[in-house]
């Protein structure tokens, strides 16, 4: 397994996250969360995992039920990061909230723990008393964000008077935002992205066309679109291209690509320990300098088609039919 180490902090480049775990909306029903999601934590460390990423809005509190359960025993091997969703996160609610999740989980204190979104009603100076106060007691031993621009990183840093040491965004061949200026700047600060959706859900392992689109709340995403399935064909192909090359799959590549970056570790979740088996053997990849920009190049000229300019063109069709 690779690692990265960022201030003072050391996790596995693939991590784990468990969205999935006790959440309706993504079908997988009681066996997955019974059972699959037990073999999946456990078959993550056994292969070096440590990156564990949950959040009391997963499921309302049942993924971090879950993960808890799964880690019983293992607490020594995992490095948990859970999240803070940001609702009235005032002082006092911060340290009964980081308080509930540790009991969900099991543990006596939370390696990572982030604010899930920024709020903007309430003042980050009064969400971070409570992180303030949470890591003086030691029930959080590192501060992260999720969702933050950087001017929002900064500002939530200062405030806090300690390092944030991460920053979860989303992050993916075909979703590079991250790159302008979050990912320098934790660079050059000794900081981490952690890349969620780093498949987006699926898009980047190939297997899904206009022809064969996903079901459920997937087919809703933009990247899903019959239209834009047709627009990704061609980066497609060259992951496949390769893939073979290196006698991996479409998936490896990309979160190959990925966390070849430094100050990038990626967290996809997975369906099976078959599935997270892939995303971890991912790490042992090396693409070349080639490789990586010749995938620069084509996902650089990928251009989603989003809702608004799909109910145009559909206006455009009925005016003229």
């Amino acid at each position: 397994m690779k690692y990265l180490e960022v201030s003072g902090v050391k996790v596995s480049s693939i991590g784990l996250g468990t969205w999935q775990f006790g959440s309706k909306e993504w079908g997988y029903g009681a066996e997955y969360a019974e059972k699959t999601a037990f073999d999946l934590v456990h078959r993550a460390l056994e292969l070096g995992v440590n990156l564990i990423d949950t959040a009391e809005f997963y499921g309302f509190g049942k993924s971090e039920t879950v993960v808890g359960k799964a880690i019983s025993g293992l607490r020594d091997q995992v490095y948990i990061a859970t999240k803070l969703f940001p609702i009235f996160p005032i002082r006092s609610l911060v340290r009964s909230r980081a308080q509930a999740s540790a009991a969900r989980l099991q543990v006596d204190s939370l390696d990572l723990y982030q604010l899930h979104w920024p709020n903007p009603v309430v003042p980050i100076s009064e969400t971070t008393k409570g992180l303030r106060e949470l890591l003086n007691d030691g029930l959080v031993a590192n501060v992260g964000v999720s969702n933050f621009s950087l001017n929002q990183w900064r500002s939530a840093e200062i405030s806090l008077g300690k390092p944030i040491i991460s920053n979860q965004v989303h992050f993916s061949l075909l979703t590079r935002g991250p790159e302008a200026e979050l990912l320098p700047f934790a660079q050059a600060n000794n900081r981490m992205i952690i890349a969620y959706s780093p498949l987006e859900q699926g898009v980047l392992s190939g297997k899904y066309s206009s022809s064969n689109r996903p079901k459920g709340m997937r087919a809703a995403r933009k990247f899903f679109y019959p239209v834009n399935l047709n627009r990704v064909r061609p980066l497609l192909d060259k992951l496949a291209q390769i893939a073979k090359s290196h006698d991996a799959t479409s998936s490896q590549i990309a979160l190959a690509w990925l966390i070849a970056k430094p100050n990038v570790s990626a967290i996809p979740g997975a369906a099976n320990v078959a599935q997270l088996e892939s995303n971890v053997a991912a790490a042992e990849i090396e693409l070349s300098r080639d490789e990586i920009d010749t995938l620069d190049e084509m996902s650089s000229q990928f251009e989603p088609i989003g809702p608004g300019a799909l109910l145009t063109d559909l206006k455009t069709l009925i005016r003229h039919h």
